[in-house]
């Protein structure tokens, strides 16, 4: 029997205090529908319907992108048929609208969009298809403002009573409902029909349902999550902070399981993909974003930030440090403080300093760029040697220009080398130089004003009367 899962993710989440739709906030980096998307589709459903609303539009152009644009592609697509719900009149409203989508003699499977952490493991249990209704429950220390779970003498569960519904007494039951359920499309076309909006909210409840099924003799049987976070939702900030800092405390130990020594697990955050070598040490406060690669004896300092880039074996990046779409050689080191930005290669054994930024350039191999300098749309040869305060002028306010340099070539501090510009091979720039013609190879290039010493030269000295003077401007400029 086929398995169709209706979403429901048409509310615009008003605890959250944010203009975003509520399934778009992020954990992980990720939408939270997508957390969701991304282990349903695992289930290899005959389609999924994404029951949508509030920002439909948002909603709809920022998942498909997601998985559009997924890197690697993701191993299932999932077919999605999203379905509007215009007034949002309840959950059992928001079913009748993807209902008329769905063959009868599916096995419909029933989640709320805000649900990113539940497993794949729970969703196959709760999606077991026959002539019964799988309910997850699950217990809870606080069920405040949750369905409680309404169990006969028997222990039979007859019905959900909603908190603003339920009595002093159903207040106390701690089984509450997860809204995750599963069951024939032929039974919910024939209990929808039947759900009234008499109740505190006004609104259709799915959870209604249950009491449905009682009625009509039909087994419902209640499974109990194994793990409580699982089944969490999101309905405000402070929910979402809580399940972010879990989200990373299992990616944390998956790391680590897998060879990874990270110094303090609960100060990493992968709001990605990653893949680690052996041996690799991961300092706090280091964050890993996109689709990340990492080889073997890599060590990353304090807060790293590392997105979409390759990092060769042996590396070291020092602490602060932001390596953002490049790709890194082997035995590099880098930072503190140093910036790599997108369209950058380093080869092996680059040196690249403290306060140096290197944006769309190449770095040959053994070439150092140490302290303070700028290097942009430049290719670099082999064994250069960059001084302090070194820039490459790539812009003139217009277009951008390349600088090429050769091997071997030493360019002294506080150089700025002009677009579009060749050095060649062995070539020298004298210290201060601006240069803004070819070097040859081998040559030398200096561009400054001739020095001039004047000898016994004495330094002017203040008067008594001219400080004097000094002071009372001083004065009157405050006043």
């Amino acid at each position: 029997m086929a398995v169709e899962i209706i979403i429901l993710a048409a509310g615009k989440g008003k605890r959250m205090h944010s203009d975003l739709p509520k399934v778009l906030h992020t954990i992980g980096g990720k939408p939270i529908l997508q957390h969701l998307l991304e282990t349903t589709r695992k289930l290899k459903p005959h389609r999924t319907h994404i029951v949508v609303g509030y920002g439909k539009d948002q909603v709809i152009e920022s998942i498909e992108s997601q998985f559009s644009n997924s890197t690697p592609a993701p191993e299932i697509t999932p077919e999605i048929n999203w379905v509007e719900q215009k007034e949002q009149r309840g959950t059992a409203h928001a079913v009748i609208q993807a209902l008329p989508y769905i063959d009868t003699n599916a096995t419909v499977l029933i989640l709320n969009g805000d649900v990113p952490l539940i497993s794949l493991q729970t969703l196959k249990k709760i999606s077991r298809p026959g002539n019964k209704l799988n309910l997850l429950t699950s217990k809870m220390l606080d069920p405040t403002g949750l369905g409680r779970i309404i169990r006969n003498n028997k222990n039979q569960i007859t019905g959900i009573s909603e908190e603003k519904d339920a009595s002093d007494q159903q207040k106390k039951i701690t089984e509450v409902n997860t809204n995750c359920l599963s069951v024939k499309a032929d039974y919910l076309s024939r209990w929808l029909p039947r759900i009234s909006c008499k109740n505190a909210q006004k609104e259709y409840y799915l959870t209604d349902v249950i009491a449905c099924a009682f009625e009509d003799n039909i087994e419902i049987v209640g499974i109990a999550s194994n793990c409580v976070t699982e089944t969490s939702g999101v309905n405000s900030k402070a929910d979402l902070g809580k399940l972010e800092r879990l989200y990373q405390a299992r990616q944390a130990d998956r790391i680590m399981a897998s060879g990874v020594t990270l110094l303090d697990s609960s100060r990493f955050d992968l709001r990605g993909s990653c893949q680690f070598g052996t041996d690799c040490v991961v300092d706090i406060n280091v964050i890993l974003e996109g689709n990340v690669k990492i080889g073997n004896r890599v060590l990353i300092g304090p807060n790293t930030l590392i997105r979409n880039a390759t990092i060769g074996d042996n590396c070291v990046i020092e602490s602060n440090s932001v390596i953002d779409n490049a790709i890194i050689g082997n035995n590099c080191n880098i930072g503190p403080f140093a910036r790599i930005r997108p369209e950058t290669v380093l080869n092996d054994e680059v040196r690249i300093g403290n306060f140096v930024e290197i944006k769309k350039s190449s770095i040959g191999n053994k070439s150092k760029v140490n302290h303070l300098s700028y290097v942009g749309d430049s290719e670099v040869g082999k064994n250069v040697n960059i001084g302090a305060g070194v820039i490459t002028c790539n812009y003139d306010g217009a277009d951008k220009h390349q600088t090429i340099i050769g091997n071997d070539v030493f360019i002294g501090s506080d150089s700025q080398l002009i677009a579009p510009l060749e050095i060649g091979d062995g070539a020298t720039v004298g210290a201060g130089s601006t240069i803004t013609n070819n070097i040859q190879k081998n040559a030398l290039g200096v561009s400054r004003a001739r020095q001039t010493s004047i000898d016994n030269w004495k330094r002017p000295v203040r008067t008594g009367q001219k400080h004097t003077v000094v002071k009372k401007t001083r004065r009157n400029f405050k006043n």
